[in-house]
């Protein structure tokens, strides 16, 4: 059974289903909606054109026909949308139909029904490939970190965030090669767990991923890594890895490019697609004020004052002000709605919030 659905710019046929799971086969996730959009603005934001975009694992194409229809019309040299499943090849054919876009004899628009991994690495390379699996997205790196091109950008989503965060520590020994820790920030150090994972492999290959844009949202993480073909860069990204509060290693680097978040934020307020989506702009305001901020990991207000016996604890609009008076930066995090971050240290804000 299937179902008309509207997400962002176009119409999408999807299959009918009360909960989304992985035995699903084909699946169209509206959780993810903001995922495919913050891709779409990245992308738009980016200086670069004449695109040769991989999407692995298609499913019902949402996110291959979404670009098609609202990336800038230069962006798009040619797109490869793949998926392992012949009822999803079937699908996203005829949702690409129902777009009225002409996939027949068009050397923008390649489908194919293979292996997400053999469709990669028999590939010559791509600018952007979007790695986003149901779970973790372990299997798919390898061959994702072989064939993103100098100057790609490698997308990469992460839905077993009870691994990353901290829930099933061994688990995220065993796929992440790190100890994560469960407490006030357990999603920015699995965040940057995850970071470290996918450097380390693109390492084994000369290139050096850095990351542009990354968020934690409800069940899922995302990152947007630039890769640069350099060992000494890649060497110069393995020394940024390290520990924080216990839990580690991961990355220690900036999470985000300052100039393009501004400029995400800015074309999603232009936008009537983007716009009417208040989330969506909220996060992206949140993060491009954190994103002005050189400080890893962020103060847990309500964890502070516990650990220091303070009864009443000062508005936070209050506190980021009084921090900013001090000449420290200070600004709310998107990773948790009682966080700060700011590059005050421990102390001079724990005087602040005992009113000293």
């Amino acid at each position: 059974m299937h179902k008309i659905i509207n997400e962002g710019s176009i119409r999408l046929k999807a299959p009918k289903t009360e909960k989304i799971s992985k035995a699903m086969g084909v699946f169209y996730n509206p959780a993810m909606g903001l995922n495919r959009d913050i891709s779409i603005l990245l992308l738009n934001a980016i200086n670069r054109d004449n695109l040769q975009i991989a999407d692995p694992m298609a499913a019902s194409g949402v996110r291959s026909i979404r670009f098609l229809k609202e990336l800038a019309n230069s962006k798009i040299k040619r797109i490869f949308i793949n998926d392992y499943d012949k009822n999803a090849v079937r699908l996203i054919r005829q949702n690409l139909e129902i777009n009225k876009i002409k996939y027949k004899n068009n050397k923008k628009v390649r489908i194919s029904n293979d292996d997400a991994n053999l469709f990669l690495l028999n590939s010559t390379g791509f600018d952007y490939i979007d790695i986003d699996p149901f779970g973790t997205p372990n299997p798919f790196l390898d061959a994702a970190c072989r064939r993103i091109a100098r100057g790609g950008i490698l997308a990469v989503t992460a839905t077993d965030t009870s691994a990353l965060c901290g829930t099933f520590p061994k688990a995220c020994m065993r796929k992440y090669w790190a100890l994560p820790k469960k407490d006030a920030v357990m999603h920015e150090t699995g965040l940057r767990i995850l970071i470290r994972k996918i450097q380390l492999i693109a390492a084994q290959y000369g290139k050096a991923l850095t990351p542009i844009f990354c968020y934690s949202k409800e069940h899922y993480m995302r990152v947007f890594l630039m890769s640069e073909k350099s060992r000494n860069n890649a060497d110069d990204v393995i020394k940024r890895h390290g520990s924080l509060n216990g839990a580690g290693p991961m990355w220690l680097g900036s999470l985000w490019d300052g100039d393009l978040t501004c400029k995400m934020h800015k074309n999603a307020l232009k936008n009537r697609i983007f716009r009417k989506d208040n989330g969506l702009i909220k996060l992206l305001k949140l993060i491009k004020e954190e994103s002005k901020i050189n400080a890893v990991g962020f103060y847990d207000l309500h964890d502070a004052c516990e650990k220091n016996h303070i009864r009443n604890l000062t508005k936070k609009s209050e506190l980021i002000s009084k921090i900013k008076k001090l000449g420290y930066k200070a600004s709310e995090t998107h990773f948790r709605g009682e966080g700060i971050r700011s590059n005050i240290p421990n102390g001079i804000l724990v005087r602040i919030l005992q009113n000293k």
